[in-house]
């Protein structure tokens, strides 16, 4: 049984996501929804007046277990947007309650680049693995080299 994240904990606000990834389920019916983010661990403040935030940042998987209903709507020509990762404004989640007793939340990952980009499913729950230590970088998203 997976372990869940507690979701109140996190804030993926302007996290950088470089892939998405699903994985079939051993019930053929849901499956792994696997989320390639530059999670920004902590924003640090200035530490002079005028200059920029610097920010703690690491690559992480953010996976979703029995995710079911999956839509993923982006469209960078709307935006004439060079492609590039997306970027995510807000993570929402909606309790479900099925007539059987058994539960899962409706999610929508509503993304700050490109503009009207989504994506929604259901599932139960998820966790969070940081792929590598936290650096602290002038940037909201890592280099290539760093993501390695």
């Amino acid at each position: 049984m997976p372990r869940y994240g507690c979701f109140e904990k996190y804030n993926w606000h302007d996290s950088a996501v470089h892939g998405i990834r699903v994985i079939e389920g051993p019930d053929g019916c849901s499956g792994e929804l696997i989320l390639d983010i530059d999670y920004l661990v902590e924003w640090l403040q200035p530490k002079t007046t005028g200059a920029g935030f610097e920010f703690r940042i690491a690559p992480a998987d953010l996976i979703f277990y029995e995710a079911t209903d999956l839509v993923i709507s982006v469209d960078y020509s709307a935006s004439s947007a060079a492609l590039g990762p997306m970027r995510i404004y807000q993570v929402q989640r909606e309790p479900i309650a099925y007539p059987g007793g058994s539960s899962s939340f409706a999610w929508k990952i509503e993304m700050n680049w490109p503009t009207n980009a989504f994506i929604s499913f259901q599932s139960p729950g998820f966790k969070q693995a940081l792929r590598a230590a936290p650096v602290v970088s002038g940037s909201q998203r890592l280099s290539f080299s760093q993501r390695k």
